[in-house]
């Protein structure tokens, strides 16, 4: 009796894995262990078709474990790798989406650069979506060191970062073409530092808070020069005020004005000591006049009023009335 013909399987069939296989070669051997019963074949035949069927589908569980546990190695594999790209400590360049303060703000934006220990450390650049970008130095994920950010709207600032903020030395260029250069301090001027204006100004001296404040000097474009104390970016305290034309004031100001007392020195040679009040002559005053008499009395709007005593060099007094 034959029973090849029942494994003799088709070369053109492809089975998905080899659990396919097998199933089908117990299908045959049910088969011929079916003919056998059906023409009174001998027990020990049917016995040994049948550990041959306990035998392959032993494989088929076997199989079915082992490829789960193959998958799961397989995953886990992938899993360690993920897990050691992560914290590659050097010269690893991806691109990712990310989150990053900006200006004390969170800000969405794209970073390609290095990393450490899965944070952005070292040299990177990140574009914000705002328009925005900053390239430069990083350390565990904020920008720390020296960087440039150029602004959507034309500004940009080069210098010195700590902790995402403008820190250090640096210089801030203005879209309107003004300048700041020198120390900043959570991302404002602050220190000392020399302020350029789009007019042909210029500051040097002390800043606070991301304003003029303490000891400095302005130049004029019109060609006049205050030195002095300043105040929420005016003249405030003492200080001296260099006119173009020659005239010269020392002494107080507040809010951007001569007030207080002081000595106003003319380029005729007149000299004026007493009160001012924004930024004219007003209270009490004397008048060095270059021709020697000295004039005593009240001011009003930079003029005299009232009652004044004059002193003449021959020691002469003269009463005049305003």
């Amino acid at each position: 009796m034959s029973y090849g013909n029942n494994f003799n399987f088709n070369n053109n069939i492809i089975f998905s894995n080899i659990n396919d296989a097998l199933s089908k070669i117990i299908k045959n051997i049910n088969i011929i262990i079916t003919d056998i019963k059906n023409k009174n074949e001998v027990d020990i035949i049917i016995n040994k078709l049948e550990d041959v069927i306990i035998s392959t589908e032993n494989i088929i569980n076997n199989n079915k474990k082992n490829l789960e546990k193959i998958n799961q190695d397989i995953q886990n594999i992938m899993n360690n790798i993920y897990n050691k790209f992560e914290k590659l400590s050097n010269n690893n360049i991806r691109s990712s989406e990310t989150k990053i303060y900006k200006e004390g703000k969170i800000d969405d934006g794209k970073y390609v650069g290095e990393f450490k220990n899965g944070l952005r450390d070292g040299k990177g650049v990140i574009y914000f979506n705002s328009g925005d970008k900053y390239q430069g130095d990083w350390k565990e994920d904020k920008r720390e060191g020296k960087g440039i950010t150029y602004y959507q709207n034309g500004d940009k600032y080069e210098g010195d970062y700590k902790n995402n903020k403008w820190e250090g030395k640096g210089v801030f260029y203005c879209n309107d073409n003004s300048k700041y250069e020198g120390d900043f301090k959570n991302h404002k001027f602050e220190g000392k530092g020399t302020l350029y204006y789009k007019d042909g100004s210029k500051y040097e001296g002390d800043f606070k808070n991301g304003k003029i404040n303490g000891k400095g000097i302005k130049y004029y474009e019109s060609g006049d020069k205050y030195v002095g104390d300043w105040k929420e970016g005016k003249w405030d305290g003492k200080g001296i005020l260099y006119f173009k034309d020659g005239d010269r004031y020392e002494g107080d100001f507040k809010n951007d004005k001569m007030e207080g007392k002081g000595f106003y020195y003319y380029n005729q040679g007149h000299i004026y000591l007493g009160d001012l009040k924004n930024h004219k002559k007003e209270g009490k005053g004397v008048m060095y006049w270059k021709d020697g008499n000295r004039e005593m009395g009240d001011y009003l709007n930079d003029k005299q009023t009232g009652i004044h005593v004059i002193l003449h060099p021959n020691g002469k007094t003269t009463i005049k009335k305003y």
